[in-house]
């Protein structure tokens, strides 16, 4: 099966006002290098840049400027997940109840299965986090923590890229 990594809004304005900043960032780079690492397809979204600042981890991927909290609703972005022939998309982002629950629903009902990386997701409010997490699980997305998901796309410690992911567990 094959995955494409999907970041939705890690921007420094949003990043600012999360509950768990500093695990969201650390997770957020954590699967952002993996999947370079990997070579998954990489899409990035950014709710309105202009105001909420650009993407604040280092990653290279296609970034998808948006005001719609469903990131899905841009055809262009949907057709590009559906081109890279991904049937599988991790995603990860803030704000957790909001743009992140609301782009996981317009997946699944695009046919995509989900996985949400849980601690490379934040949001202002810890109960507003958890709410958008036992949503999402409720909706058919699955929920896992970064290491947890990085162990199953690598599947073996013979992978060739294992001990270089696994440097970036710390």
């Amino acid at each position: 099966m094959t995955n494409a990594l999907l970041i939705i809004d890690v921007q420094e304005k949003l990043l600012n006002a999360i509950f768990n900043p500093e695990i969201v960032k650390k997770n957020a780079e954590i699967m952002a290098k993996s999947a370079e690492i990997l070579e998954l397809p990489i899409f990035i979204t950014e709710q309105y840049p202009k105001g909420l600042g650009s993407t604040v981890i280092p990653v290279n991927g296609k970034v998808y400027e948006k005001t719609s909290f469903n990131a899905v609703e841009d055809k262009n972005l949907l057709q590009e997940l559906r081109d890279s022939g991904c049937k599988q998309v991790i995603v990860f982002g803030i704000e957790t109840h909001i743009c992140v629950h609301q782009t996981v629903a317009g997946l699944i009902e695009n046919g995509f299965e989900v996985t949400v990386i849980s601690d490379a997701c934040g949001s202002r409010f810890e109960e507003h986090y958890k709410a958008g997490l036992d949503c999402m699980k409720h909706n058919g997305a699955q929920i896992k923590p970064a290491e947890m998901v990085l162990f199953e796309l690598l599947k073996s410690a013979k992978h060739p890229k294992f001990k270089e992911i696994q440097s970036l567990i710390k």
